[in-house]
């Protein structure tokens, strides 16, 4: 079922049902950056045993979580947020979503508890893909590529139903596919 919508910066890459590997499983990914490259993004549905504060002592709100946001760079964390009036220098990615910032004025507003987990998303490490790489996987229908979704979906703690909703919402053509089992020799 090759994606119509080609991928780019602030769509998402929704993983066929059958994939095997545990980084990308039923995953959602909100992708940063698309290129000729290569590509970049996060999993949005994997979340880590671990919160903020964890790896952090610093921050005082100990509650917001982390997620693993794929299977490179597991040493850096990286965030996405709507509200480019309190955290400044980060790349708006789509429409009022912004990729990093200013990461002291983010542990300021934590601490006084000016910013949630509501407004930001925090990941422990990244996708990405070489030149081509990510071409060549939509070619051979691992990945899904959408454009219509509703920014609240990228700050909403579902990670267990995220992924069958994401596959719903393209439609009817795809809606089938939410059903089918993690493990096909179960049908």
């Amino acid at each position: 079922m090759l994606s119509t919508i080609t991928p780019a910066a602030g769509r998402l890459l929704i993983s066929e049902p059958f994939m095997m590997d545990p980084n990308f499983k039923r995953s959602v990914i909100l992708l940063t950056e698309y290129s000729e490259v290569g590509a970049m993004g996060f999993v949005l549905n994997q979340l880590s045993e671990y919160v903020l504060s964890d790896i952090m002592p610093d921050v005082a709100y100990a509650e917001i979580p982390l997620y693993k946001g794929g299977p490179v760079g597991n040493n850096t964390l990286h965030f996405i947020h709507r509200c480019p009036e309190k955290i400044e220098d980060g790349i708006e990615i789509t429409n009022g979503i912004y990729w990093g910032g200013d990461f002291e004025m983010v542990k300021g507003l934590i601490n006084n508890y000016q910013l949630t987990d509501a407004d930001i998303r925090f990941f422990i490490g990244y996708s990405g893909w070489t030149e081509g790489q990510l071409d060549d996987e939509l070619q051979e229908d691992t990945w899904m590529v959408t454009d219509k979704f509703s920014p609240d979906l990228l700050f909403s703690h579902n990670e267990d139903t995220l992924w069958k909703e994401t596959v719903v919402s393209l439609g009817q053509r795809y809606a089938h596919i939410a059903n089918f089992p993690e493990n096909p020799t179960l049908n």
